[in-house]
């Protein structure tokens, strides 16, 4: 056989193995800080509008409603265009989500909110996030003040009459309508509370993406997978800190995604639940490589530069965008480079 007869055998194996991996992989969109358009959920996937699963990777700010340590940033300045085109550019996010909290610190069901503000937060991160082709979770942060989401179901029900009628058309929102259930709230409770949410939502966006929070801090994914809603295109929030929560909590979320449920993880930090303590890498990468591998989303928690192991800047700096990788803490740093690796 001659030389060239050979090289020619060669290509064509090449050829063929490489079209075996193609048609394998073909139902995983390509990763990175795609956007993917409409999305949807497929089995226990998100899924683009042709059925290829799909992942998206960002960051969570803190509560837009609260301050920084000094009182000189509003958390809701990282709001901004120029922010997200950092998140989007530097870091490789492809989603961005808007905490805001139903109660503490002028949430907004205090009676010291300024509603006007934190909506008008949100539709300057809805545009944002449009505008530089990621997607936007606006998330009802459920967390202390009235951990059971039936407390506030009224206002909740307005507010995402509110804001699904006005970004019906934006195919990038997605609506996180109970952050985190707790102090002994049960998965009977929180559906009930999303029986009555979630076709608010549907009337104005019928094929919108919703995330619904899950008993005990959004843990009991489990709880969740044993009677999920009846509902399509909705997921299921699991939330943890990767120095607190490990194999146990790694064993939970993988039991719940192979009886089939749709998770997301709409918050994750590195550190302990509390936002502060050690920040654990290696627990860290450990939480990573398993969501890759199951290919479930997950969005950082915080955008913020609060004094603590959570936050991805720096307190001493003052930038509300263009983060340098100086101005980034430990936690922010690891970020970074995590998703600029995938």
């Amino acid at each position: 056989m001659d030389n060239f007869s050979k090289k020619l055998i060669i290509f064509v194996l090449v050829t063929v193995l490489a079209a075996g991996l193609v048609m394998q992989s073909g139902c995983v969109a390509e990763a990175g800080s795609r956007y993917y358009g409409a999305l949807k959920v497929s089995g226990k996937h998100l899924c683009d509008k042709n059925g290829k699963t799909v992942q998206l990777r960002g960051v969570s700010t803190h509560g837009i409603n609260f301050n920084s340590d000094d009182g000189q940033i509003s958390f809701g300045d990282y709001v901004n265009d120029k922010a997200f085109k950092t998140l989007k550019k530097s870091f490789h996010a492809n989603v961005v989500r808007i905490a805001m909290y139903s109660d503490e610190w002028g949430g907004y069901c205090d009676r010291n909110a300024d509603r006007k503000k934190l909506l008008a937060t949100i539709d300057r991160g809805v545009k944002a996030a449009a505008a530089n082709d990621m997607y936007v979770i606006i998330d009802w942060h459920v967390l202390n003040v009235h951990p059971n989401p039936l407390d506030h179901k009224k206002a909740a029900k307005s507010f995402f009459n509110k804001v699904s009628k006005k970004y019906s058309k934006y195919a990038n929102v997605i609506y996180e309508i109970c952050n985190e259930p707790n102090s002994g709230t049960s998965w009977k409770d929180i559906k009930k509370y999303a029986s009555q949410v979630i076709p608010v939502i549907r009337k104005n966006a019928p094929k919108s993406v919703i995330i619904v929070g899950t008993p005990t801090w959004s843990q009991d994914v489990d709880i969740a997978a044993s009677d999920p809603l009846k509902y399509k295109n909705v997921l299921y929030a699991f939330h943890f800190y990767a120095n607190t929560h490990r194999d146990d909590m790694r064993k939970k979320l993988s039991d719940a995604y192979d009886k089939g449920l749709p998770v997301f993880v709409s918050e994750y930090g590195t550190c302990d639940a509390s936002g502060n303590g050690g920040f654990n890498k290696q627990e860290s990468d450990k939480w990573i490589k398993l969501l890759d591998r199951l290919h479930i989303s997950y969005v950082n928690w915080s955008l913020c530069n609060k004094n603590e192991t959570a936050s991805i800047i720096k307190s001493s700096c003052k930038k509300t965008s263009g983060w340098k990788t100086s101005d980034l803490t430990q936690s922010g740093k690891w970020l970074k480079k995590t998703l600029n690796s995938r």
